[in-house]
Order: structure tokens, then sequence, then C-alpha cells
């Protein structure tokens, strides 16, 4: 035995590695947004800190910009730790056991881990198969390797010699695999394949590979380039022009600096953390775990979603669709020797036999022929199913005795002499034996498994039946079967086509049980592609295909990965769902992938996000709450560079025609300070039902254009402010003084204080207003009102740094008290704003079709 460990390893199958402590918290804190922060901390702790001669030093940039990166990283660490906990303890799993005999030690009951190549293991029905077996003694052995292959229907193994005809290892009759588990029967076999040896091995091993880079963190890092961009285009010009015109070099670079400051969202990293926390506590509320916080954002994004079939869209377990007569109608009687049959034989009840009886159970209350079955008839005898005959009898009396057989339609009937046809006892001719064939061809079509019922009376004395009396039977008619879908599928993707996510099967499973549940669920099926049509395409042929055809059966692992990857890089935005370690590749490949509660450990490590119940309906609310998540990210996005950008723009026209810095480095700061204090409701506020009709994607382009368009709006009123202020509002404070005729310091520092004053006062207003007025193409107050507690900070944000100018603490930052007659003018100024934004959004939307 341990020779055999030594040579082979141990039956333990490698799965992705957990991130240590140091870089988890190096995942939390390093992005591209917190990257742009910590560069422009580590700059203002050089120019406002350590380069300042002494008792000059001001450390309030560097402590503001420290606070927003470390509030962001903290509350990511936080979320994606208590998230990867509550995944953990999904992956518990009770020590399993299997039973092995060993040379010298005889039977014994061993963990899974320690079974080695070599190994006899004896199965039964429910357990789980330990590793790669090869079966060299079968009884009525069904094995179900669904998580494997995605086949909803057990397959029978045999230690049969090995079939030449197959396509993958898994159709191979005399071989099971480590991951599928024991429907019925029981068996030896020889262990020939361990741990990362085992197929599950294999697929297991895709599962590690490093993962695609999702649509959020493309967008993510593009919208951060072209930040940086804008920084390193303005940040020069500033400083050149301030450097060239006011000769104080020292004093331009330090405010070129806070011109840097001034174009980031400071906040960005914390609101975008919080708005992806908010949507993951909002599922965690409906039973859904968000491993990951960026898949709160992939699900809004996602416009394609492809999903595995079975244990996914439909209940992993045989039902009993239909018991019908030869014609194809609805015969109860069919339903009651079915029941008789399953009900009375000994043998192991397959998956059939309690889908008949639970059938009978559900319907019994509301059919009186079925009710009170089993005590109206007495069992006499039985004739057990074996795999040469294909079928079972059993023989019951209640007055009468009458043998009932059921079992694969070719066998039935050639042991059938009659058939109950239209009615009345017919003898089997080949026109009815072809109309019956017909049928039945018509149910497999449709993906049903079709068994046949047949009787006869009086069959034979007593104690003497035997196969030899299965024959002149009467043909009843049929059972047919299927894997039926979850009761939440159907309204799930119509709620998901609804919100403009289409969806796409990929399946193991083969087309004709496929189309059959897809048609039932509402996906159309006017073409399957096979996975064998796969092979023979190229990615180009196949990403042409992939657009149009909605249904994939007898799919690889990496066939779905495959797929999945030429639809993204057809610009798609594309989810994965699935439930099996045949799925997890394709899980990898995907934006977001989501697992189901059912799923195997590997699904569920390999998942972003985890549905604890098997309603699917929880996709589309996680699709919504993605939805709102990027809304209120990208209104922050947008609202804040363009109001930033502009404020810069400002900044630069006044540089060059003012005598004087328009506002010091510490106002820019303070300003965006309390501005992004009142935009920390933002992952709180309202979105437009009709922006969470469609899904949202980003793009940085969008963000180029509206800062250039809706920016620049509000320079024409800083413009305007400026010379109110300059040559109206200011000469009023310092005895109607123009600035060129000041000669006294101290008046000279009053006007420029009641300047900055004034400007500080406007650009609150105005860039805290435009809040309300870009976070909806409606009229904002009106059509669209925001949330309360944004509505809230707003306003609050606005009195706060309205009121500084008239404190000590004004004062001591450089502002004056400003006149009272500057109010009418700072009023009628932020109206015309807000109906110059109200013209631009509405052109902004008619030419680029979307505002935000």
């Amino acid at each position: 035995m341990e020779e055999s460990r030594n040579k082979y390893g141990n039956n333990v199958v490698t799965r992705g590695k957990k991130l240590s402590l140091p870089r988890r918290l190096a995942k939390a804190f390093i992005n591209p947004f917190t990257a742009i922060l910590i560069g422009l901390a580590i700059v203002s702790a050089f120019t406002d800190i350590i380069l300042p001669n002494a008792g000059e030093a001001d450390p309030v940039a560097v402590i503001i910009i420290t606070t927003m990166v470390l509030v962001s990283g903290i509350l990511r660490f936080l979320q994606e730790t208590r998230s990867d906990r509550a995944a953990e303890s999904l992956l518990k799993m009770i020590k399993t056991t299997t039973n092995v005999r060993r040379q010298d030690v005889g039977n014994q009951e061993i963990s899974l881990e320690d079974v080695v190549v070599g190994d006899i293991v004896h199965l039964a029905a429910g357990d789980m198969i330990p590793a790669d077996i090869r079966i060299i003694q079968a009884k009525d052995l069904f094995i179900s390797q669904s998580a494997l292959t995605g086949e909803s229907v057990a397959v029978e193994k045999t230690p049969n010699a090995i079939q030449s005809n197959y396509d993958t290892l898994t159709e191979i009759s005399n071989l099971a695999f480590m991951g599928s588990n024991v429907i019925s029967g029981s068996a030896k076999g020889v262990v020939v394949a361990t741990g990362d040896d085992t197929i599950f091995g294999e697929m297991a091993k895709s599962v590690s590979d490093k993962p695609v880079q999702t649509s959020f963190e493309k967008g993510v890092n593009s919208v951060s380039w072209l930040l940086i961009r804008f920084m390193l285009v303005m940040v020069p010009i500033v400083l050149f022009v301030n450097g060239f015109t006011k000769g104080d070099w020292p004093e331009a670079t330090l405010f070129a600096l806070s011109v840097a400051v001034g174009l980031t969202p400071e906040m960005l990293p914390m609101i975008v953390t919080t708005c992806l926390a908010k949507g993951a506590t909002a599922m965690s509320k409906k039973k859904t775990i968000i491993k990951n916080l960026n898949a709160i954002q992939n699900l809004g994004s996602m416009n394609i979603l492809c999903t595995d079939k079975t244990g996914t869209l439909t209940q992993d377990k045989v039902v009993l669709l239909y018991h019908l007569n030869i014609h194809g109608q609805k015969d109860v009687r069919v339903l009651r020797h079915a029941f008789l049959n399953s009900y009375y034989q000994t043998g192991l009840k397959n998956l059939m036999d309690i889908a008949i009886i639970q059938r009978v159970q559900e319907e019994q209350d509301t059919i009186e022929e079925l009710r009170g079955l089993a005590d109206k008839f007495v069992k006499v005898d039985e004739i057990p199913f074996d795999f040469v005959r294909r079928r079972m009898s059993v023989v019951v009396s209640n007055g009468k005795t009458q043998m009932i057989t059921k079992g694969a339609v070719e066998e039935m009937l050639s042991v059938c002499r009659f058939a109950e046809y239209e009615g009345k006892v017919e003898p089997l001719t080949d026109d009815i034996r072809a109309y019956i064939l017909q049928k039945v061809e018509e149910l497999n079509a449709d993906g049903m498994r079709v068994i046949a019922v047949a009787q006869k009376n009086n069959p034979s004395p007593v104690g003497a039946f035997s196969v030899a009396d299965e024959s002149n039977m009467v043909l009843m008619g049929y059972l047919a079967f299927l894997d039926p879908p979850k009761e939440s599928t159907a309204e799930a993707i119509k709620a998901l086509q609804e919100h403009g996510v289409r969806v796409k099967i990929l399946t193991g499973d083969n087309d004709k049980v496929t189309r059959c549940v897809c048609r039932q669920v509402g996906i159309p099926v006017d073409h399957i592609l096979l996975g064998s049509d796969l092979d023979a395409m190229s990615d180009e042929e196949l990403g042409k295909a992939a657009e149009e055809v909605s249904v994939f059966a007898k799919l690889s692992p990496q066939q779905k990965a495959r797929v999945i990857t030429v639809l993204r890089n057809n610009g798609h935005s594309v989810g994965y769902m699935g439930d099996g370690i045949n799925d997890a590749a394709a899980m990898k490949a995907s934006d977001v992938g989501i697992s189901v509660d059912t799923a195997v450990d590997i699904a569920k490590e390999s998942a972003d996000v985890i549905l604890l119940e098997k309603d699917l309906m929880v996709l589309e609310r996680g699709i919504i709450e993605g939805r709102k998540t990027y809304a209120n990210m990208i209104k922050y996005i947008k609202m804040t560079a363009s109001s930033n950008f502009g404020n810069m723009f400002s900044v630069l026209v006044a540089s060059a025609f003012l005598p004087f810095l328009p506002m010091l480095p510490l106002h820019l700061i303070l300003l965006n300070l309390i501005y992004d204090l009142s935009c920390t409701a933002i992952p709180w506020d309202n979105v437009d039902k009709e922006f969470l009709a469609v899904p949202r994607k980003w793009d940085s382009s969008s963000i180029g254009k509206f800062m250039l368009w809706i920016g620049p709006t509000s320079s024409i009123f800083d413009i305007t402010t400026y010379a109110l202020l300059y040559f109206v509002i200011c000469p009023v404070a310092v005895g109607g003084l123009m600035f060129h005729q000041i000669t006294d310091p101290t008046m000279i520092a009053l006007f420029i204080a009641v300047f900055h004053a004034g400007w500080f006062v406007e650009s609150m207003w105005t860039q805290t207003l435009v809040i309300h007025m870009i976070r909806t193409p409606k009229i904002p107050f009106i059509q669209s009102r925001a949330s309360l507690p944004l509505t809230v900070l707003t306003f609050t944000g606005i009195a706060a740094l309205t009121i500084i100018p008239f404190t000590s603490f004004g004062s001591s930052i450089g502002l004056a008290a400003l006149p009272l007659s500057f109010f009418p003018w700072l009023l009628l100024t932020v109206l015309l704003y807000m109906v110059l934004v109200t013209v631009f959004k509405t052109i902004f939307v008619r030419r680029y079709g979307e505002l935000l």
C-alpha cells in the first residue's frame, strides 16, 4: 500500500491555493484607482511635508488621500473575507469513507483520501466513486456521471471488455470515475488512478489556471488610464501657465500638484467598494453568497448567460411525465399497472420505479382508481429484472391472477402478441407494431426515456412462474420519463430576457433531451450545435455561429469554455451557471461564474456567486442589484470627473489672467473633501427603472466625452463668477477699489481672501447641485428624486462650506466673509447653470444614446 502511495501519490485532487493574508491584503488595497491616489500621496508627502521649511509643513492632503485608500481597502478586505468564510463553510463536507479490500488485511472502511492504486473497492447504492476504477464484478450497476458529463440519465456499468467505439472515456462500460456516484446495484472494482491522475483531477487542474480579466477589471483599468491621461495633459499646462505668469515656480509646482489631486476622484475606491459591498450585502439577504465583490458589477453588465442544463435548469432527478396508451393518450390504467409492478418488486427500486410510486402517491387523492392500490392486491410471484431481458414482471391477484411486465420497448414488443388498440385487444400486427414504434420515436425525439407496460390474465399455475410466462402478453401503453425543469426556470429565463440577457444552454447531455427541456422553459431551439460540430470549426466560425445558436449539446468541459471565450471575444459580457466539475473550466473562462446550491465542491470554488436556493429568480435580482451598483459607481465617476475637470479648466483660465492664484492648494483639497463626503451616500441612491432595463458595461470613452461636454459648462459660470468677484464683489469689500489700485498689503490680502471665498462657495454650490442634475437624464427633483441620504448630505455639504468663510477656521485658511450682495448673484448663477446643464445633457443623450 505504501509503495503504491509513494508511486502514485495520495488520492487528493489539487485545487486552487488559498491566498495568504499578505496577498489578500494586497489584492484589497492595490488596484488602478488606489494606485493613482497612492502616487499622489507620495508626491504630496514630498511637496507638503518633506520639502517645506520648518513650521510650513501641511499634512492635510496626505492624510485625506491616505484615509480614502485605507477606508476603501479595509472595507473590501472585510467584505471579501466574510464572503470567503461563508463559501468555505459550504464546502466543508462530512468525512466520506469507502469500503476497500486489501491483501492480508481484508475489508475495511477508510477515508477517500487513503485510497491507493490497486485497492479493491466495494460499491453499493448511494456510494461515491472514490477514484477511477475498473469494474471487475457488477450486479445491476447504474452510475450517475452528471457531474462529469452533464448527462442526466444514469448509465449502466458492467465488467465487460472495453468496447472500441466510444467518443470519451466516460462511455467505456467497465470504467467508473471519481466524481460520479452509484444510483443502484452493487459492484467491485480495482483502483487504476487516484488524485490528480483521475479525469476529475484533470478537470480540476484547468480550474487552477489564472482567471480571465473580467469586463469590470477591464473597465476599471480603462477609466484609471483615462484619468491619468487627463492629469498628464492638465498638470504640465497649469504648471507652465502659473510659472510664467506669476514667476513663483515652487508655488506653481505645488498648485499644479493640487490640480492633479483635484482632478482625481479621491473617494472613487471607497465609493466603488461601498457600492459593491452594499450589493453583496443585499444579495446575502436573498441567500446568495458573493465571493468576489467585483462579481456584483459583472452580473449587471452580463448580456449573455450560458448555463448547464442538468441540475441547474433541471431538478437532476427522474420524473414520470406521461402515462399513455399506445395512441399517446393519457390513461390511468397504464399508471395503475405500472405502480403494481414497481411497488411489489423486491429488487432494488431504480429511479423510474420511485418516480412511478411518487406519481401515484401524488394523484391518489384525486383519482379514485389509484386510491389504496397496495391494499387491494396480493403479490403472488415475480420475475426479477436482468440486463439481458431488460424487463421485469410481477404476478398479483385480487380475485384473478395477473402478470404485469414493464421494460424496454423493443424487448416488450418481442413478448407481446396483442395490443390494446382503439379500446380493443387486437393482434399485434406489423402495422400496429410500426404505429407503436413511431409513437415511441416521437416521445424519444422529445428527449424522454420510454418504457412499455404489458399484462396478461391467469398466466400460469401459482408458484410455477418463469421467464417463459413472459409471452403472449397484451401491450397496454408507455411510460415517459424526464429530468424536468426547476419550477422557477421558465419564469427566470423570461425575466432575464426582459432585462436584455440572452440565455444559451451549454450541456454535456444529448441533444434530444436538451431540445425538450429548452422547449419547456422557453429557449428557442431552431438549431443545435454539437461538440463534434465545434471541433470542425475555427474560432472565427464558432464566434459567428455562437451569436445565432442558443443551444449547444454533447460538449466537453473544454468546449464549454471555448464557446464562452469566443462570445467574450465578440465583445459580450458572459456569465456561466453550472453545478458540476465539468462546468468549472467554463466558470473560470466567464466574466462571472455562478454555482447553484447542489453543486460539487470544485464548482463552488470556481464560482464568484453561489445561489443557496433553487429559485433561479434570485439571478434576476442579482442582475438588477449589479446594475444599481454600476449606476451609482458611474454616477460618481462621471459627475466628479466632469465637475473636477470643469473646475481645473476654470483654474487654468483664471491662472492665465488673474494676478494671483484663483484658489490656494489647501482650498482645492478642502473643497474636494467636503464634496466627496457629500457623495458618500451615492451607493444608497435611487436608480431610474429605465436604466435597469438593459445590461451596462464600463466605457471609458463615454466618461471622456462626458467630461469634455459637461465639465466646461461649469467653467462658463466659474468664469462669470471670476468676473463678478474681481470687478464687483471684491472691490465692494475693500472700499470700492480695483485690485490694481490697492497698495495696502492688508487690503490686497482681503481682496484675495474674498475672491477665494467667493469661488470656494460658488464651486461647492455648482459642483454639489450638479449631482442631482447628472444622476438622471430626467428633470431632477420632479421626475426623478435622489435618495433621502444623498439629498441630506449634499445640502448639508453646501451649507457647511458656505458657512466656513464666516468662521475663524475660514480666516485661518485664507478665506474672508463674503458681502451679502454676493448671494443673489450666486443664486442666479446656480439657476442658469442648472438650466444650461439640463440643455447640454439632453443634447448629450440624443447624440450618444445615454447619459450614464
